[in-house]
């Protein structure tokens, strides 16, 4: 009787793992950019864009100058500015815009209280219909919910009664990080290359280019980016040095 029971019991937890598992797979999206179709609740942007293909659909757009790594970033603002059309941007209040390599990487429109989907559920029903996406949100911070996909991500919260919705595209922002993390690596090693090295037990420093006559050992060693530093901390520069 109870070998009968055990077997059933190890039975019942296959079968919810197995259940589980399928689950984790249906809620898996592996679509790409290039397959998500033009909806209108994203009013003819598209991550991918120029410039020029964003300065034909809002010629009120005003671009600054580019930063670094590449990075552009600009804003339209329908519900506040004379100049747009607010016809034609119908229940969206502000429209951010972010490049890189002139080329657009994320698209976040902030959606005010008379777009037609006025809760969570309903926008991520409606935008998940729209697009042909999975059933595969998930929760997001406190009270939002995301999507995540082959090259892009989506994020959806409600902010001052309206949507907030994000669409970014995952290789752009990883060549970001990239190209940061790359900047830092270098300006280490240029700091590293120039460093100041000092005797705190002679109180004597030395520059990059004057080595100590004898090996400074670990315990007095100190490191130093500048020489200034080593002057103002009571380092002197070795007599030999010049």
């Amino acid at each position: 009787m109870k070998n009968d029971i055990w077997k059933i019991c190890v039975a019942f937890l296959l079968v919810s793992l197995c259940a589980s598992t399928a689950l984790t797979q249906d809620k898996q999206c592996t679509l790409t950019l290039a397959q998500l179709p033009d909806a209108p609740e994203l009013f003819g942007f598209r991550l991918g864009m120029t410039k020029d293909q964003v300065k034909a659909r809002v010629p009120q757009v005003v671009f600054g100058r580019t930063k670094a790594f590449g990075v552009l970033k600009t804003s339209i603002n329908p519900d506040f500015d004379p100049k747009i059309d607010k016809s034609t941007f119908a229940g969206v209040r502000t429209i951010s815009l972010d490049f890189l390599d002139e080329r657009l990487t994320s698209l976040w429109l902030g959606y005010d209280s008379s777009f037609k989907w006025h809760t969570l559920p309903e926008f991520v029903e409606g935008i998940s219909k729209s697009l042909h996406l999975p059933d595969a949100w998930i929760s997001w911070k406190s009270r939002g919910q995301q999507l995540r996909c082959a090259d892009f991500q989506m994020t959806v919260s409600i902010v001052a009664e309206g949507a907030s919705f994000r669409i970014l595209d995952k290789n752009a922002e990883e060549t970001l990080t990239a190209r940061r993390e790359a900047q830092e690596q270098q300006t280490s090693e240029e700091e590293s290359s120039e460093a100041i090295l000092a005797d705190r037990k002679s109180k004597t420093y030395y520059p990059k280019d004057c080595s100590p006559p004898n090996e400074i050992k670990e315990a007095d060693r100190v490191i130093f980016t500048k020489s200034e530093d080593a002057e103002k901390t009571g380092y002197k520069r070795a007599k030999q040095c010049p």
